[in-house]
């Protein structure tokens, strides 16, 4: 497990001094949502003072778009109302409301699209303690969807084994995520795509993942709780599995179990399923995706396939 310290170091060595970073408003958001309005993005603008800023005080969602259809738009939505509840906010939004919105902002493409929402705890005086009043601000923009290629589904990808040293309600999909962005940082100085993440000798997830293991023909994910996030794909793959008579549990993984599956899975909404075909620079298996994940792929694009029909929700 490589230190942080050293990858800091590494990635600021690889910056020029007085180089700004890539702007942050890419050529294909045109126009955002941004408490109440529909503006342009170069546009749209939040006060200093936001809490969202200041402390990372709120919460998001990732949602895919297929077809123009919003994938698992219901599942989204109540991960958010509990992320919101967990810290302490109402929706700001009823649900109609948020549909309306995220659907204006897809019909401007017709790729697929990646929805980013963020809601926060809006502007007030800077305090740690909650305001007595909250206006929340609501930030909603759509980019078009970049999944995996077809020569990394083939090859998969790399991934280390790293410290997990976030806090205690990873289940809260919250804004604040430096300590992920740190390991993801330090498994990509170290020539990997993710950071898988152990706590008290068991894998939790990955940076920005869930994580699945595949030994004897049974698939394994850790069981939901405070550690993790509670994925969207994730539920999917289980529901896929059970529905097609794949061996499935939630259960703990341990280090020893990882490193010995026969096969290893990494899933999100925007990567959807991924193969780790490399752990710690140790092939994963037989080195290539394997017979679990090829039948697991197929079964989510057919999903996607049927969904974009009308034939699946």
């Amino acid at each position: 497990m490589g230190s942080i310290a050293y990858t800091l170091a590494k990635a600021q060595s690889t910056q020029k001094e007085g180089q700004p970073n890539q702007p942050l408003l890419m050529n294909s958001v045109h126009q955002v949502y941004l408490n109440g309005e529909f503006v342009p993005a170069q546009s749209a603008t939040i006060s200093v003072f936001d809490r969202g800023f200041i402390f990372g005080d709120g919460v998001y969602e990732v949602i895919p778009a297929y077809g123009g259809r919003l994938f698992r738009f219901t599942q989204h939505m109540d991960r958010l109302d509990r992320s919101l509840t967990a810290i302490g906010l109402e929706n700001p939004l009823v649900r109609d409301k948020w549909n309306s919105v995220l659907l204006k902002l897809i019909s401007q493409s017709d790729d697929d699209q990646s929805i980013y929402l963020q809601v926060t705890r809006g502007v007030a005086a800077r305090d740690h303690s909650f305001p007595d009043s909250v206006d929340c601000t609501v930030f909603v923009y759509a980019q078009p969807l970049v999944t995996p290629s077809t020569k990394i589904l083939q090859e998969g990808v790399a991934v280390i084994l790293a410290k997990d040293n976030r806090w205690q309600r990873c289940d809260i999909k919250a804004v604040s995520l430096l300590p992920n962005v740190l390991l993801r940082q330090q498994a990509t100085v170290s020539g990997a795509s993710e950071a898988l993440l152990v706590r008290d000798g068991k894998v939790t997830e990955g940076a920005a993942s869930n994580v699945f293991i595949v030994k004897h023909g049974v698939v394994v994910t850790p069981p939901k709780g405070p550690a993790i996030l509670p994925g969207i794909t994730r539920d999917l793959i289980v529901e896929l599995a059970t529905e097609n008579s794949i061996p499935c549990r939630e259960e703990d993984i341990p280090v020893g179990a990882l490193r010995g599956a026969d096969e290893v899975w990494l899933c999100s909404s925007t990567k959807e399923i991924l193969p780790v075909t490399v752990l710690d620079g140790t092939q994963v298996g037989a080195g290539q995706p394997g017979p679990a994940f090829e039948r697991m792929l197929q079964l989510y694009k057919h999903y996607k396939d049927e969904f974009r029909a009308g034939r699946r929700n």
